[in-house]
């Protein structure tokens, strides 16, 4: 992240619409929290043109004009180079901690939420979509998972995108063949978690398989509840054994009683 601490001063030598413009523009450039990095540049300007700059890493005023020439050679012979020079540290290092302990070192936790824009269909791919939004600072890295493995094909994302009210939201789309029993995953690394956030797809299963296993749980619980009912019917239907008296009959036909 490249922090740009800008301070503009503009002298204007008439409020006409066909007057002039003269104005300096400060600018402190890092690119680190420790200010290891940090520059610092004051470039001078007439009509939006820029004429003089001075550069703390070049150490001098350098003209970019015949006018800025003749004044860059005048100045790097007097106090005004000298007090430039000063400016690194009583400008950008008295600064940029101040915006470093209010701004950036605040995060917000980005939202995520992983979707099916499309379902497979017959010689059609799966389209699924990670949304990652409400963070802050926009540095982000989204990316997709299958089985494991980090994706690098049939990837479409967007840049980071500001909603206007220091947040920002990015989005990215996964073109994938399903494939029965694979695992697949989005993963966002941002600033505001020390480990990558990971989300996982619900839907594992492709549509016809998850049809072929629900059917098919369904008609083995669906054959268990009609055995259970069967058998309790018949038991119900069916009472215990009763002794009763026999009779036999002689050829002779009289009724014998045993």
């Amino acid at each position: 992240m490249i922090l740009i601490l800008q301070l503009l001063l503009a002298l204007s030598l008439s409020l006409r619409a066909d007057g002039y413009n003269h104005y300096t523009v400060k600018d402190c450039i890092t690119s680190s929290s420790d200010l290891s990095d940090l520059e610092y540049i004051n470039t001078y300007y007439f009509n939006k043109d820029p004429y003089i700059q001075f550069n703390s890493t070049v150490g001098e005023f350098v003209g970019f004009t015949e006018f800025g020439v003749n004044n860059a050679e005048r100045w790097n012979k007097g106090p005004e180079v000298q007090q430039e020079r000063a400016e690194l540290e009583r400008y950008c290092k008295h600064n940029l901690p101040i915006y470093y302990s209010t701004i950036l070192d605040k995060a917000v936790k980005p939202k995520i939420r992983l979707t099916s824009e499309k379902q497979a269909s017959q010689g059609h791919p799966a389209l699924l979509m990670c949304s990652a939004y409400g963070f802050y600072p926009p540095a982000i890295d989204v990316y997709w998972l299958r089985d494991g493995e980090k994706v690098t094909s049939d990837v479409v994302s967007t840049e980071e995108m500001a909603d206007g009210n220091w947040y920002y939201q990015i989005h990215s789309h996964l073109e994938y063949t399903p494939t029965s029993g694979e695992k697949i995953s989005c993963v966002v690394e941002h600033a505001s978690s020390k480990k990558p956030i990971i989300v996982d797809w619900g839907g594992s299963f492709p549509d016809s398989d998850r049809d072929k296993i629900f059917i098919g749980a369904s008609g083995f619980v669906l054959g268990i509840i009609l055995s259970t009912a069967g058998f309790l019917y018949y038991k119900k239907k069916s009472p215990g054994q009763i002794r009763e008296s026999s009779a036999d009959i002689d050829p002779s036909g009289v009724l014998m009683s045993d």
